[in-house]
């Protein structure tokens, strides 16, 4: 399994993924998050799904933007481009996985901004090849393990919040999602893209740094749960005692 979160916001982008890629009696990591400088436009890109489809397209990608003659201008050219590469090894590899019992699965969030995109962009990309763009409506996509960090992003997260607290509320529902996915695990990778900065900036967080935001998540929730008003509670606990 995999989580990654791509978020959007006025002020920017924020991508998490864990690199957790094998566990149980064998437990391996990698990267699932690249970051790429185009030109003078840059993109990360985050992928879930089989490792092998995942690798041999990026290979793919990475071979096709520096045969260009002149760099994509606009973020969605881009997609494309990455787009046409997931189809290629498509079909190259789709049969003879589907053969072996293996579904053809890469699913891909990739955000960023070219010197002719008026703003930053982030998009999802199906296995398929076709792609929808993240709206500002809702701002957020996770592929891999969604069900788990969705709720906490519903209730708290709006395109109009910064990128400190997309950051913030990113990482918590990663924490969620760690907690309640077997397959999911540290280190955590976090990439931040800064409007019109044309810079992306990455930082890989091991368990032990952030262990202390995950213990007051827990002991927050648990006061907050105490203190919910219980007055509806009260008349429901008395119908097991009963004035007789």
């Amino acid at each position: 399994m995999t989580f990654c979160l791509g978020m959007r916001t006025h002020e920017g982008l924020v991508g998490i993924s864990d690199t957790l890629i094998t566990s149980g009696k064998e437990l391996t990591t990698g990267k699932k998050l690249t970051c790429m400088k185009h030109g003078t436009g840059c993109l990360f890109l985050m992928t879930s799904g089989l490792r092998s489809v995942r690798d041999k397209s990026i290979t793919y990608f990475e071979e096709h933007l520096a045969e260009l003659n002149e760099p994509y201008q606009r973020m969605f050219k881009v997609v494309n481009g990455f787009a046409q590469m997931i189809r290629q090894v498509a079909q190259e590899d789709k049969k003879s996985l589907e053969e072996s019992g293996l579904h053809f699965d890469i699913h891909c969030l990739i955000g960023g901004q070219m010197p002719e995109d008026k703003d930053h962009s982030l998009f999802l990309i199906y296995p398929e090849g076709n792609w929808v763009e993240i709206s500002e409506e809702t701002p957020y996509q996770i592929i891999g393990a969604p069900g788990y960090g969705k709720p906490v992003l519903d209730r708290t997260f709006s395109n109009k919040d910064s990128l400190a607290f997309a950051v913030r509320v990113g990482c918590l529902a990663f924490d969620s999602t760690r907690i309640s996915a077997a397959d999911v695990d540290f280190p955590v990778d976090i990439v931040l893209y800064r409007r019109n900065s044309f810079q992306m900036i990455e930082h890989r967080y091991e368990q032990e740094e952030l262990i202390d935001i995950s213990t007051w998540w827990d002991t927050v929730l648990r006061q907050a749960i105490k203190e919910l008003p219980g007055e509806w509670i009260d008349r429901l606990l008395t119908k097991l005692n009963p004035e007789k």
